[in-house]
């Protein structure tokens, strides 16, 4: 195993050097509009020569280059499976809606996941549910049937995500690399969290909820829902007695400090990482912490673009890896 790993993890050192730190985040922050980030960016080697220098067109490109470096180490493409999760069921959410409801061009679909797509729609057009990895056959069909008669967009989501969460779990469970485990134990955690709160605010039911949740060994979602149920306050004391004690008292602080919880929460997660080698754990926790550079990075172009002042879009970046 050891072995195994050692060109792999030598690689992602060398790559971690490149990763904004919080300083360089400051940096970006402190650009004095929308255009001098791009230049900042274009300096830091993000996109390629040809790459139009727009937001969209930089950060694809940036997603595309993570993929290219995991390809060039060689190692086992499955362990990444836990982390294209939230891709794919999102082209299955997308490819349902457009054949049911016919809301072609409304959504966007991924195309650096196992089914793409047209490969979806296709799928999706035909009811050839089978051709779906196990873990998405049912709710897709559950999904398809609930669109296709109620039209109702949210139900097909809440069916979808609810999916998607359980496959991440599911993953986590059988994973033999501590990461894996660590990874879909605090991202299901922290989004039962974070469909508590948001429930809470548009008064749903708890039938909403316990549909929409999925069981993790670190929060109830029992628990959690009658929190809900019963008020912000009752969420923060249940929190408190939990591992995710931060989460509440980031909701004592603002919405935008809860949402910036949460994906910190991930990083706080893989950041052990740093200090192991020869297991694959370090390069995930590379995959991890490169897609949250990015998604940090395109809060603050939005911000820019947005006009928003400095503080604010310094409230909703994310804590960076290294």
């Amino acid at each position: 195993m050891s072995e195994q790993y050692t060109y792999a993890v030598a690689r992602i050192r060398a790559l971690e050097v490149a990763l904004f730190s919080n300083a360089a985040i400051d940096q970006l922050i402190a650009c004095s509009d929308y255009d001098q980030c791009l230049q900042f960016l274009s300096e830091k080697g993000w996109g390629d020569s040809d790459t139009p220098a727009e937001a969209e067109a930089i950060l694809t490109r940036e997603e595309e280059k993570i993929w290219e470096v995991v390809k060039d180490l060689h190692v086992d493409m499955e362990k990444f499976d836990v982390l294209s999760y939230p891709k794919l069921f999102h082209n299955l959410k997308a490819a349902i809606k457009d054949v049911c409801a016919g809301e072609q061009d409304r959504h966007i679909f991924y195309e650096d996941v196992s089914i793409p797509g047209e490969t979806m729609l296709e799928i999706v057009r035909e009811k050839e549910f089978g051709k779906l990895p196990p873990n998405m056959q049912h709710a897709a069909e559950e999904a398809y049937e609930a669109m296709l008669h109620t039209r109702d967009g949210q139900l097909c989501d809440v069916i979808i995500d609810r999916a998607a969460l359980d496959a991440v779990y599911a993953a986590g469970r059988v994973a033999k690399d501590a990461i894996i485990r660590d990874y879909a134990e605090s991202t299901v955690a922290v989004a039962d969290i974070k469909i508590a709160v948001r429930s809470q605010k548009t008064a749903k039911s708890l039938e909403f909820m316990t549909r929409a949740m999925a069981e993790c060994d670190s929060v109830s979602v029992s628990q959690l829902s009658k929190a809900a149920l019963n008020g912000m306050d009752a969420i923060k004391e249940y929190l408190m007695g939990t591992a995710y004690a931060e989460g509440a008292e980031a909701l004592s602080e603002s919405p935008s400090a809860f949402e910036r919880w949460c994906d910190n929460r991930i990083i706080q997660t893989i950041s052990p990482q740093k200090y192991k080698a020869f297991t694959i754990g370090p390069v995930i926790a590379y995959v991890i912490a490169r897609q949250n550079e990015i998604k940090t990075v395109r809060i603050i172009l939005s911000g820019k673009l947005n006009d928003l002042p400095e503080d604010s879009i310094r409230e909703r970046v994310r804590e960076m890896y290294v």
